[in-house]
């Protein structure tokens, strides 16, 4: 029966009824996830005002979510392959729902924080479902139109993210944020269990790495811990325990996942240098990003007096351009190779950050946004088109076909956990106090030192691709999937699965 439905999926055509609910479901799925990653930076400071919490209880807001996301996603796309992927993205989108709601009743930081943790297992679900399922469903000479448009349309829901964001919280409340996700998955499980058909990998087994996802995550976990909690604790015996003890996991999951038969993470997928020079990039360029939007949406809000709609508002120029340009950046990138725009793309996006140092008091007028706010954003979004799709086709080129969605999947997670890290140990660089975001001088003083920090990374980037990145023969360049460019990767690089047919189980 089984054999049935996959077989039934390959002939679905994009302009067929089926098709089209295909999209949809997927499309709504994938964009819960992207909304709440993007959209929560704008709701920062007035969760912070109603819940009475510091800078620290805010970071782990954003934090907590991508903890487990980023630590669970490779997990998630392997049970897809094992269980089903329609079986594992419903579960995915019901979790992520039921976490939403709690997120939106929370009476307090900490079931907020908890909750927040329990939509990055949603995510990590769903995520990687989505594309699957449209790998997976649509006939081989549609796939390309089909992820094309599933790529085009979440593209859209990522670039009015945080204009929607905005708008709600500073409508209904910053609940609503969380809120709106359970219409959607109204929506969406429906439709998936009516007309989606159900596919797994015939490969894939049945034993999963879940010593090294959890050693993982508990790493991240506890250095983000010490990073957070240091600003207010200094070095106390709590702090320098988490970080010891982060570390020591770190090495623990390393080990593990070399001696293990069956590895989350396969040490020998680095055994490709061109693999591992662009996820070192990935790590510098996403932990950038994840610092800045964490910061921008409050320097906007704090300090030049935006509402949260207009901050919102005032970010969306960076999507729109990622999201009309991506495609020809990644042809672009087939023609010349990947070393020029990961090398050029990150400098530019770095002056972008810098000129972010322009906001202050008085931008949030009409020539205040001309001349502070839109050239850096502008400026920001012709970095990112000029390097994200390059990036994410060197990551697929440098690794044979048959591990496509695993290298996707680990640029994806070293993206996530790159802004993570970010998100808890900028302020600290920064010397950001847990009331810094309620006082607009503090706040300030404390931006201008961190959006060097930002542009830093991204030169540091670039002067990595430089020097390692190079290009590959023209016969692998021509074989990047061009329909997969249109994204708006400010969160992390799109998600790829490897094409119909290549074997991704987990250590394969």
């Amino acid at each position: 029966m089984e054999e049935r439905a996959a077989g039934a999926a390959v002939g679905i055509r994009v302009g067929s009824p089926t098709g089209r609910w295909v999209i949809l479901t997927t499309v709504l799925g994938s964009s819960m996830a992207m909304l709440d990653s993007t959209v929560i930076n704008v709701a920062l400071p007035r969760i912070g005002e109603d819940l009475g919490t510091d800078l620290a209880a805010l970071q782990w807001t954003v934090n907590a979510y991508m903890l487990t996301l980023a630590g669970l996603i490779l997990l998630g796309g392997a049970l897809g392959d094992r269980f089903g992927r329609r079986r594992v993205f419903v579960v995915g989108v019901v979790w992520f729902a039921l976490a939403s709601l709690l997120c939106g009743i929370a009476p307090d930081a900490a079931v907020l924080i908890a909750a927040r943790a329990l939509q990055g297992i949603g995510g990590a679900l769903l995520t990687p479902g989505s594309l699957a399922l449209i790998q997976a469903s649509f006939h081989p000479d549609d796939r390309a139109r089909a992820v094309g448009l599933w790529s085009g349309f979440g593209g859209v829901g990522a670039a009015v993210g945080p204009f929607v964001g905005g708008w709600l919280v500073d409508g209904p409340g910053w609940r609503w944020v969380f809120l709106i996700n359970l219409p959607v998955a109204a929506v969406c499980v429906p439709v998936a269990l009516r007309h989606v058909p159900e596919s797994r990998d015939p490969h894939a087994h049945g034993r999963f790495d879940v010593l090294g996802a959890a050693l993982g995550a508990f790493a991240l976990a506890l250095v983000t811990y010490a990073l957070i909690a240091a600003p207010g604790r200094g070095a106390s015996p709590a702090v320098i325990g988490s970080a010891v003890g982060g570390v020591l996991l770190g090495a623990a999951f390393v080990q593990v996942e070399r001696r293990r038969a069956d590895p989350m993470l396969p040490p020998s997928v680095f055994a490709s240098r061109q693999f591992t020079a662009v996820n070192i990039v990935t790590l510098c360029v996403y932990a950038a990003l994840g610092g800045y939007f964490f910061l921008s949406a409050i320097q906007l809000q704090v300090v030049a007096g935006y509402s949260a709609l207009g901050a919102g508002t005032a970010l969306l120029p960076t999507t729109v351009l990622m999201l009309l340009f991506s495609a020809r950046s990644g042809e672009l990138g087939q023609r010349i190779g990947p070393r020029i725009p990961l090398t050029v793309g990150p400098v530019i996006a770095a002056t972008g950050m810098l000129l972010m140092l322009r906001v202050g008091p008085g931008s949030n007028t009409v020539s205040g946004y001309l001349t502070d706010v839109l050239p850096a954003v502008a400026v920001l979004g012709v970095g990112l088109v000029t390097l994200v799709a390059p990036l994410t086709a060197t990551v697929l080129a440098s690794v044979d076909t048959a591990r496509a969605g695993l290298a996707s999947g680990i640029n994806n997670a070293a993206a996530r956990a790159a802004g993570l890290i970010a998100v808890a140990a900028l302020p600290l660089l920064a010397g950001m106090g847990p009331e810094a975001y309620r006082d607009a001088g503090e706040f300030a003083s404390t931006f201008r030192r961190a959006m060097p920090m930002c542009a830093g990374l991204l030169v540091l980037g670039a002067l990595i691709a430089y020097a390692t990145v190079r290009t590959p023969p023209k016969g692998v360049r021509d074989t990047a999937r061009p329909e997969c460019t249109v994204n708006c990767g400010v969160i992390a690089p799109p998600l790829e699965t490897a094409p119909q047919g290549a074997h991704r189980a987990q250590g394969q």
